[in-house]
This record gives C-alpha cells, structure tokens and sequence, in this order.
C-alpha cells in the first residue's frame, strides 16, 4: 500500500540543503527540495509533471540502471559523470539513487540526491595534473621533497628523495641517517647548523652541500628546508634536495676552460681585447694591461678616447664602425698609437667581428702587436743601408782615384825613365832627372793625401772637444798671412766671442784652412778681395759662413764635382783640387755637411755645420 506522505514531511523536504527528488515508480517525480529546483534552475511544476529522466538528459542510461537497482531494494554508491546545463556548459554531476520505502517496508519508489560538482571536479582534475607535472618535474630536475613531523618525530622522503640518496624503496629515513649522509666536515657541520636553527628560531635554509649515498656515490645537491607552524606552534619541517652533480661538473669544466683560456691569452706575445658595439673594452688580457699601465679593472668599461689621444680614438672608432657595418674584418693593418701621454708605438692590429645564435654581431675581438721595435730596426737597417752605399760609392770613388792617379804617375815615370836612358847628353840628362825627383815629390804627395782619406774613413771619429770658433779662425788666418798679403784680401771676422764649434781639432783646423785658402786663392784680379766670416746656431748646428767676392763656380755644370778628389774648375797655377775633397770626408766624419752658394764672377759662400751632438 503506497505511503502519502503529510504535508509535514513534504515540508521539510522542500527544504532539504542538499537537492533532493523523490521519484515513484512510474518515474514521475512525488517530491522535490526547494535546493534542487535552484540550483539547476527546475520549475517545481515542470518537473512534477516529467519523468524525472528527463532531468538531465546525457545521463538517462545511467539513471535508469541505478533507479531500476534502486526499484529492487537496493542502495546505489555515489557516482559522477558530466553534463551540459540550460547554457550548454560542461558541468560534472554527483548524484546517489536509493530506495524509498514506504512503513511496511515496501519499495515504492527512489530517492535522488544530486550535488553539481563542477568546481570541484576541475580543482581536481587540476591538482591530478598539477601532481603529474610536479612528479614528471622532479624526474626531469632531480628534485625529491621531504617532511619532517614535530609531533610524531617522523622524517618522510619522496621516492625522487630516495632515488637521490639511492637507498631501496623500504628505506626508514630519520632526522639522524638523514644528516649522516652528508660529507663529514664542513658539509655535516653546516647541514647541522641549519636544523638546530630552524628548530630554535623557525629559520630557513637554501644552501648547496656534498653528500654520500648509500652506493658511495659523491654528489652535489641543493638542500633547502621551512618551518611549519599551525597556531604559532612548531609542528615539523618541509624542504627539497635536488641533484645538481651535472650542473656543478659543467660548471667546473666551464671554469676550468675559462682559466685555461685565460692563462694563454695571458701569456700570448699579443694584445687581446674585446670590445661591445660602443667600443668599449669588455675583455683585455695582460699584455693590453702592461701596455696601458693600467689593470683590467681600470680599463673594463672604458672606451678608446679613455684611452688615448683624440686623433688616434678617432681612427680607432671608425675602423670599429666600418667592422660592425661591413662585416669585414681588418686583418694585418699597420697603425700607429698614441697615448694620452704621448706615447707613441707602431702596431700590426687585426679586428674580427663576432656573432651571436641569431648571427648578429654582439662584439668585436681584436689582436695587436707592438711592431715599434721592428720598426726601429727597420730604420736603422734603412739607414746602414744608405751608409754602406754611401761608403760603397766612397770606396768605388777612391779606388778610381788611386788607380787612376797610381797609373798617371806609373806612366810618367816610365816614359821620363825611357828618356833618361837613351839620353847622352849631360845637360838634358840633368833635366830629366830634375823631371824625375818631381815626379817622384808628386808621387809622394798623392799618396800622402790618399792615406789621409783612407785614415778619414776607415778610422773611428776622434772624441769631439768644444773648440773656440775665433782662437781657432785667428790661427788659420796667422798661416795664411803670406797669401793674404800676395792676393791682396781684406777679410772681416763678425764672429763674437761666445761661439765655440764643437768637432775634432785637427778636422776643424783643416777645413777652416781649406775653405779660407781657396776662397783667398780665388779672389778676382782687382785692387782688394773681400772675405767675411760669420757664425750662428740652429737647430743642434753650429754654422760658419765664409762669403768671398772671388771668381766664384758653375754649379749647374760643376755642382757633381765640387767634392771630388783632383777635380778643379779654373785654370790657375798650383791647384790640385784635393783640399776640398778631404774637408768633406773630415766633416762628415763629424756628421756635419756642406752648403754652397755661388755665381761666376760674383763670388762664394761656404756654409760649414758642425754637428754639436757627439
């Protein structure tokens, strides 16, 4: 007999917190919860009216079976499944189908619980991700996780924890194994120091340590640990350890590779540098450092105008730019740097762009070598050079000029040898051998002057002594007071008394003589020749002038034989042209030199330098 349920009881089902219907067998619904209604939105009368499968459609197979269980007497387990409410959204559904007996214990219908579990299905579905991902993390990075109950005094460890420690599955972990598996020393000391102070002051701790495993493996790990309270209450610790034995051998090889790297470019016989796409030094080696004067310290972050002079950081910054726009590197250039200081030095740079993943250029390297002396030794080899041909062409010179003069005087004395012995006169016999002992006085002469050239060239230069320019012009003058008085010469010395030449006495007083005595020797025919004599010093020279009113040369047609040995240009009586060419050897002995102005019929004027430097 069916039960009627009184309006009490209907009451209070309509007020029912959780969304109740109560279904009779035909599947019409007899009851339904005021919760039930609001929560998916029912009217009370549309669903009396339905069969209660109607409720939620996509689950009407599942439904049915467990009303149909429910029919038989029997209590259904709470099962959840999806569905799409009034706005076609995915939703999860709870639901709990039971019988409904009436007072004798008749089945006379079912009772359905639902509950939209929508929020919480996600929150899970979410968190069962969340925990897949998490473990599939702690795979991947090597991290175990680990609590530590105050109130139990249990130590639990993840299975990426055990693995870690690589102890079995069964391990036991407790505060005390835990610490002994950490290196003895420094390692256990600090892990120590860390638990007592989390325990004491609730402090943290995230530190990398050397541990043992139960195999005897050495690793390193990441150990990190945070006190748990629950009303300000120590209740345990959690914490992570992560293997970063990988991460810690890479980073040792990446350092030892940089040390190595550093250590060579250190010691290469270069500069190296590398600069940013401002030019500024980001890497210098020791070299660079040595060159500057300054350390790494000082140089990082500085550019070239830092560094140098304005002209040189010019150049500097638009061979960087064309690099950087071009692309092309600069390979072997020579140039020359200069430093805030003035300091110059010549080096061979090369200057190479480099390149990111992406291929952009993000720097530039650059190699240089200090060339300076190489340079100095190139300068100097230039200059033996020109020396060696100076002295080449001085030996070839001289050489001509004794086998020439040797085979004139050969040649005189043989012919005047012929003579004398076919000779039967007296008197023309007395002549010839008047002829002869010339001859042989001129042999004697030539000689004379050639050893004097070849003691000129082939011996060190006398020491230098500070010679005063007018003692020493008053005692040319003196001896040649007798071709003074003859030629007729009027000679004016404007030299003051604080001009001192500076050269080796004997070649001073032989060219002073030398120049003097020709230009007295080459005065013109006239009543009075004029001789002036001047000085001045410029530039480490001291310069005697000798300016004569005398017959004066053709330099235009005698300008290549004014130094050469018996070279003369007027056909008076006694000239030997040979004064002239030892003065030039003796004063570039001294690393002085000769000027010559002239003009025939108007005169000459003899600039002498003497070098003042030793």
């Amino acid at each position: 007999m069916r039960r009627e349920i009184k309006y009490s009881d209907n009451y209070l089902i309509k007020q029912l917190p959780k969304a109740t219907a109560y279904v009779n067998r035909d599947l019409s619904v007899a009851h339904i919860s005021d919760s039930w209604l609001n929560n998916f939105n029912f009217s009370s009368k549309n669903v009396k009216k339905n069969n209660i499968l109607k409720a939620f459609p996509t689950l009407t197979t599942k439904w049915k079976q467990d009303i149909d269980y429910a029919f038989l007497g029997f209590k259904n387990t709470t099962k959840t499944d999806k569905y799409f409410d009034s706005n076609i959204d995915e939703c999860w559904l709870e639901w709990t189908i039971l019988p409904w007996f009436d007072e004798e214990e008749n089945v006379i219908g079912s009772i359905i619980q639902v509950a939209d579990v929508t929020e919480n299905f996600l929150l899970k579905q979410k968190l069962e991700k969340l925990e897949i991902l998490i473990a599939v993390k702690s795979e991947i990075a090597k991290i175990g996780s680990w609590e530590y109950n105050a109130v139990n005094d249990k130590l639990h460890w993840s299975d990426m924890t055990k693995i870690i420690h690589e102890v079995a599955d069964n391990f036991v972990s407790t505060i005390e194994n835990a610490l002994n598996f950490y290196k003895p020393g420094k390692n256990q000391r600090r892990i120590t120091e860390y638990l007592d102070q989390s325990l004491k002051n609730g402090a943290t701790w995230n530190d990398k340590f050397q541990i043992i495993t139960a195999k005897g493996k050495e690793i390193w790990v990441i150990a990190t640990g945070k006190p748990l309270f629950e009303d300000e209450k120590f209740i345990g610790i959690i914490g992570t350890i992560q293997d970063i034995t990988e991460d810690v051998l890479a980073q040792q090889k990446i350092k030892e590779s940089e040390n190595l790297l550093r250590t060579l470019i250190n010691h290469l016989p270069l500069n190296v540098f590398v600069k940013d796409l401002d030019s500024k030094k980001i890497l210098v080696n020791q070299s660079e450092c040595d060159y500057l004067n300054l350390t790494s310290e000082e140089i990082i972050g500085k550019n070239d105008f830092d560094l140098y002079d304005d002209e040189t950081a010019q150049i500097i910054r638009g061979e960087d730019l064309k690099i950087l726009n071009t692309l092309e590197p600069i390979l072997g250039k020579e140039t020359i740097i200069t430093l805030k200081d003035g300091q110059k030095n010549n080096f061979l740079t090369s200057k190479i762009p480099l390149f990111n993943e992406d291929n952009d250029v993000v720097c530039l390297m650059g190699f240089s070598m200090d060339i300076t002396p190489i340079k100095q030794k190139e300068e100097q080899l230039k200059l033996l050079i020109n020396i060696s041909a100076i002295q080449n062409k001085k030996l070839l010179n001289f050489a001509h000029i004794v086998s020439h003069n040797l085979r004139s005087h050969t040649a005189n004395f043989s012919m005047l040898l012929g003579f004398l012995i076919k000779e039967a006169d007296e008197e023309e016999r007395e002549k010839l051998l008047e002829m002869l002992i010339d001859a042989s006085d001129n042999l004697l002469e030539t000689i004379d002057n050639l050893n004097e050239v070849l003691e000129i060239n082939t011996n060190p230069v006398q020491e230098k002594k500070n010679i005063h320019a007018n003692t020493e012009i008053g005692a040319v003058l003196k001896s040649l007071k007798l071709l003074i008085k003859n030629k007729r010469t009027h000679i004016t010395n404007q030299i003051t008394e604080d001009i001192y030449i500076k050269g080796v006495p004997t070649y001073v007083n032989n060219i002073l003589t030398s120049i003097i005595s020709n230009a007295i020797q080459f005065g013109q025919d006239i009543s009075e020749n004029k001789i002036e004599i001047s000085a001045n010093k410029i530039k480490g020279y001291t310069i005697i002038t000798i300016k004569d009113n005398g017959i004066g040369i053709n330099l235009e047609k005698n300008k290549d034989k004014i130094f050469g040995m018996y070279n003369t240009f007027h056909e008076l009586e006694k000239t030997r042209g040979v004064s002239l060419y030892i003065s030039k050897h003796q004063i570039e002995a001294m690393n002085g030199k000769f000027i010559i102005n002239s003009k025939v019929g108007k005169g000459t004027t003899f600039k002498i330098y003497f070098n003042e430097n030793d």
